[in-house]
């Protein structure tokens, strides 16, 4: 059965990429983002499959009435897609409050939101699936990308427990963890840090050397991230997390070995401060 489809973020980059692949295997989707005319563009050949719809995901009213407005077109959502977000760099240092919290708002509270409102819909038809876009800055954090890491590392705690919790209920929830990719996110989107203290010249310098130097130059390639995603999504048992690129392999193959090696350094003295005979946490991984 074809499935219907809410894509934030749809206008441009993965989002974009996503919504063209969905709509030309025969799906419906509601494509939103904050410029309408681009999501148009897309949606024109597509008849009544596809819903073009301006949303701001920052903005309470705006998601309730956009997710009320797919549900009044289709009947249903059975793929959220939280793909909306962009980049910042800099010292966390040079970000100011204002910035800090604008970061937090669209890479993280906005997915948080969307994919809680959402489930009751879920929940009453026993099925759907939750993609939240993170990145392999969700898993590595890198100098000059703190708050763009802190972003997309809280976003991956909650998916990760919210899969958990839906799984029972028959919705599945899905990281997506791409590494360098050819969208726009190393672009005039991206936030940069709007102090300037000397001390932290050289890493800002670095940064705007990448921002300038490798936009349209990363090795992945959105067509065929999204196709991956696409399939997973049809596949039986969709995983927690799917890593996308293979820098972004490498990277966490990297910092798996790093961080095995620092904690083993202190890990006899970590132990060693349990309380004798006490029982263990009863909490596991899954």
């Amino acid at each position: 059965m074809s499935k219907v489809w809410f894509i934030t973020g749809a206008s441009s980059g993965f989002g974009k990429e996503l919504a063209k692949l969905v709509l030309a295997k025969g799906d419906s989707a509601v494509l939103t983002a904050r410029r309408l005319e681009p999501l148009k563009e897309i949606a024109a050949e597509f008849g009544e499959r596809a819903f073009a719809l301006s949303l701001d995901v920052t903005d309470a009213d705006n998601r309730a009435h956009a997710l009320k407005a797919a549900i009044v077109k289709f009947g249903r959502i059975d793929v959220l897609a939280n793909i909306a977000g962009a980049g910042s760099y800099g010292a966390l240092e040079n970000f100011s409050s204002e910035q800090i919290r604008q970061q937090m708002e669209l890479n993280f509270f906005a997915a948080a939101e969307l994919s809680r409102e959402v489930l009751p819909q879920m929940r009453q038809q026993q099925s759907g699936h939750i993609l939240n876009l993170t990145s392999i800055a969700g898993m590595v954090a890198f100098p000059g990308s703190g708050l763009y890491n802190a972003s997309k590392f809280a976003l991956e705690g909650f998916t990760e427990a919210l899969h958990h919790e839906v799984k029972p209920l028959g919705i599945a929830v899905t990281l997506i963890e791409p590494g360098a990719f050819r969208t726009d996110f190393a672009s005039s989107a991206a936030m940069k840090a709007v102090g300037q203290i000397e001390a932290y010249a050289p890493l800002t310098s670095d940064m705007e050397d990448y921002y300038t130097t490798q936009n349209g130059q990363q090795m992945g390639d959105p067509i065929k991230g999204m196709q991956v995603v696409v399939d997973m999504v049809e596949s039986e048992n969709a995983p927690v997390r799917l890593l996308l690129g293979e820098d972004a392999y490498q990277l966490w193959d990297g910092a798996v070995a790093s961080r095995t090696r620092d904690l083993s350094k202190w890990r006899e003295r970590g132990e060693a401060t349990t309380i004798p005979g006490a029982l263990m946490n009863p909490v596991e991984a899954l």
